[in-house]
């Protein structure tokens, strides 16, 4: 089905969340508070990943000098071409990260004014090379998960080239919206029949649905999170093209591909750097609680209650269902190290991995790590009484233990609210 009425949603990107833009499309690339397994790509590198399905992108070249950048251009061999910062940021444009050259000396001039740039805190170190395009008109497509629907969410707009938020705010019935059973997946006819209710030109039709139907191939196949271009263009000689490309992957599904590349230029904060180097999946965010749990889904869990009873969430931290001392130490170690931090909540449910096991971790863990927050845990799920049991002789002032989520969520932010 597809709907070209408004519903009230945030398109911004958050690191969690139920809503149907969770992963969120468009403006804010690499934002901090970004899922831990996320993979993040720069413009070339999704650029490179959409010709990997044949959807239609412009012929470039990524350098890291401004020699590179001339070479690029001549090996092009057609100009006009256009020198683009490659951040994970919006707002290029507007900051003069993007310029048109007609000739060598013009991509001289400008690769040496980007490179080293500073957009919005990201410093620019790629530079994509392209060759420019004509446009007739400008489009927006983009595919993410509807979490609440438990289904693939699609998007298609004939307002495109600007921030979808905007026309999501002004102009609401401008974006078509389509949520597809993965099951079923998405037809030639349904691509049509959104094509013509997003209000596409008739003479992009027949391209458009080609590129929405590769681009939910990607999107799927592809194990993304996201797949956006914004925009998709048709050009004055008919054919419809990405000339922009933002894709997320998800890198839980990492093992099914070869993303050693993409992995190497994740833009992370030290701490989330620090907790890579130690395999935890970890999102540095801005509150003051820090939160260790084994699984996503208890760790999300986790962040919703403590911001329910006031507090707010310093990261995300999941430790899996590993909660031995190395595994716990390096988690700590990691919290620890985070000035922000005033309280942490350590939440677990026991079940292959045992309640006492998990308390034998905890107690090793504070022997290695000399924390200074105070630590409020919560144990439930298998063998939790045994683990509590282990816990008992070692609680203080610094290490407390409560017996439910939403007892521990509010010991701790009244714990980091009495530190701050």
């Amino acid at each position: 089905m597809w709907d070209g009425h408004h519903h009230p949603f945030s398109i911004a990107r958050r690191a969690v969340g139920n809503g149907p833009m969770a992963p969120s499309p468009s403006s804010s690339r690499g934002e901090p508070s970004r899922k831990a397994t996320r993979l993040d790509l720069f413009e070339y590198q999704g650029k490179q990943f959409f010709a990997s399905y044949d959807i239609p992108v412009s012929k470039g070249e990524a350098v890291t000098t401004v020699d590179d950048a001339v070479a690029a251009a001549e090996r092009i061999g057609q100009y006009p071409v256009v020198v683009k910062a490659q951040v994970q940021v919006g707002g290029r444009g507007k900051a003069g990260g993007i310029k048109l050259a007609d000739n060598a000396d013009e991509v001289r001039e400008h690769a040496t004014n980007i490179l080293g740039m500073d957009i919005k805190g990201h410093v620019v170190k790629v530079l994509w090379i392209e060759v420019a395009s004509d446009i007739a008109e400008e489009y927006y497509a983009s595919f993410t998960l509807d979490r609440s629907a438990k289904k693939h969410l699609g998007m298609l707009s004939a307002e495109g080239g600007v921030e979808i938020e905007a026309v999501a705010a002004e102009n609401p019935d401008a974006i078509a919206k389509i949520w597809i059973d993965p099951v079923d997946g998405l037809d030639e006819a349904t691509a049509r029949e959104w094509v013509k209710a997003a209000k596409l030109n008739p003479a992009a039709e027949d391209g458009a649905v080609d590129v929405l139907l590769k681009l939910y191939r990607a999107y799927t196949e592809g194990d993304a999170d996201l797949t956006e271009i914004n925009p998709l263009i048709l050009k004055p000689t008919g054919e419809v093209h990405a000339l922009d490309a933002k894709v997320t992957l998800d890198g839980n599904a990492s093992f099914r591909h070869e993303w050693s590349e993409f992995e190497a230029t994740q833009v992370r904060d030290e701490r989330e750097q620090a907790a890579h180097e130690k395999g935890l999946q970890y999102v540095g965010l801005d509150g003051s609680v820090g939160i260790i749990a084994n699984g996503a889904g208890l760790a999300m869990s986790t962040l919703d209650v403590v911001n329910q009873v006031g507090g707010s969430p310093a990261n995300f931290l999941d430790i899996g269902g590993g909660a031995n001392a190395d595994v716990m130490a390096g988690a700590l170690e990691v919290i620890n190290n985070d000035p922000a931090v005033r309280s942490i909540f350590i939440n677990i449910f026991g079940g292959i991995t045992r309640g006492e096991e998990v308390a034998n971790g905890i107690v090793e863990a504070l022997r290695r790590v000399d924390i200074d927050a105070p630590i409020v845990i919560r144990l439930d799920g298998t063998n939790a009484e045994e683990g509590r049991a282990i816990l008992e002789p070692h609680l203080s002032d610094k290490l407390q233990m409560q017996p439910t989520m939403l007892d521990a969520a509010r010991t701790a932010v009244q714990l980091a609210a009495s530190a701050s």
